[in-house]
């Protein structure tokens, strides 16, 4: 939208791209496209396929410029929207794996990227490795012949082990396998996986760039050299988000900079307040001093989320239901990136393969919402009392 030729800051880009008013009678929002068919003029048009759009599935003017506003955002060359997180990291991975491949994937990735890896990619004969998240360059000596793919995820989204990217990007490219990121945690904002090394970067759009638990959504983004493989297997798995999901995309994009940077002050507030509690044995924060994160966290990303985890002192079961279930504010649910603070229990000692967690007391992941910190700190203070007492 705008006419200026100047290199534009985050939050301006933010409230611009994607936008083209002047197309749509001057209205400030790209109006939502519902529909399969599209109409040709003539036979000739027809044939020559000389128009933008062509069916409903292919793309909409509401799809293009959430599209366009995410692959400017991410410094991409193209982003393809999906229904879920999910279904943007599946087709990815399908994207560049044949029978016999093999790929290479964080011990600290979401889970169901993990089933999808040890189900589905197994059936189909392809391997994977998981490799210690801390491995950097070291993870040139996992890498084979037949090693197409490396899969990253910083921080991880359960126990949030930084990965130095340029580092594996350097030793993944110089063998020709493509590096993927899951960029979710940090969003574009926060960190810029290509400018880092990556070839792809996929992201839930379900959660800070949607960012009122009312949406599912996924993005790929990918560089010029992995866009055209990405987009056929996009176009003939037949992926495309319902229109209003894509249009809540919009919404939640144009106030994204704001939201996160009130999750990044209340996160770090709550991680501060939490690692003084007698209650708390570890908090898990990458922009915390004295995370074993923290120095990477401090020179690839501009800002943190509002996720991060914390290992209680040891506590029984019991004690921790009533601890959890009377909390006033923070929700016992999955996703994130909403307005609301969240709180999940989790124990990845069943699925690591690569690493150990050894921990001796219950493990918490915590979103901090938009809420009034004080106001979290009563609701977990009150909780901690139950857990006393119990």
């Amino acid at each position: 939208m705008s006419k200026s030729k100047d290199p534009q800051k985050p939050d301006t880009r933010l409230a611009h791209a994607g936008r083209d008013p002047a197309r749509f009678d001057g209205f400030v929002n790209t109006p939502i496209y519902r529909g399969s068919t599209v109409l040709y003029p003539t036979l000739q048009c027809l044939e020559d396929n000389a128009q933008d759009y062509s069916y409903g599935r292919l793309g909409t003017p509401t799809v293009d410029a959430l599209q366009n506003a995410i692959a400017e955002l991410e410094g991409g060359h193209a982003t393809l929207l999906t229904p879920s997180g999910l279904s943007a990291i599946a087709a990815t991975l399908l994207s560049f794996v044949s029978s016999g491949d093999h790929i290479l994937v964080s011990d600290s990735v979401y889970r169901p990227t993990r089933r999808f890896c040890d189900n589905v990619l197994k059936r189909l004969g392809v391997t994977t490795t998981y490799y210690d998240p801390l491995i950097a360059g070291g993870i040139a000596g996992l890498i084979t012949d037949k090693t197409k793919l490396v899969f990253t995820e910083s921080p991880g989204s359960q126990t949030f082990e930084v990965q130095d990217i340029p580092a594996i990007a350097e030793a993944a490219h110089a063998r020709g396998a493509v590096v993927v990121m899951d960029n979710t945690w940090a969003t574009p904002l926060y960190f810029k996986p290509f400018a880092h090394g990556a070839d792809v970067s996929v992201q839930a759009a379900t959660k800070y760039i949607v960012g009122h638990a009312d949406a599912m959504l996924g993005a790929i983004t990918t560089n010029k050299k992995t866009t055209s493989m990405v987009g056929r297997t996009h176009d003939e798995l037949g992926l495309c988000p319902g229109p209003e999901d894509v249009y809540l995309g919009l919404r939640g994009l144009r106030s994204l900079s704001v939201r996160l940077a009130r999750h990044h002050e209340s996160g770090l507030a709550m991680a501060e307040w939490l690692a003084a509690r007698p209650e708390v044995e570890r908090v898990i924060h990458p922009g915390l001093p004295g995370d074993a994160g923290h120095g990477l966290w401090q020179r690839d990303f501009t800002g943190a989320s509002g996720l991060f985890a914390i290992v209680l002192k040891p506590a029984s079961h019991d004690a921790l239901a009533g601890m959890l279930d009377d909390l006033a504010l923070f929700g016992m649910g999955y996703s994130w990136g909403g307005y609301e603070s969240l709180i999940l229990p989790f124990d990845p000692r069943t699925y690591r393969s690569a690493t150990r967690w050894e921990v001796k007391g219950p493990a918490l992941r915590l979103h901090i919402g938009l809420e009034d910190v004080d106001d979290l700190k009563a609701d977990l203070d009150a909780g901690f009392a139950r857990l006393a007492a119990a």
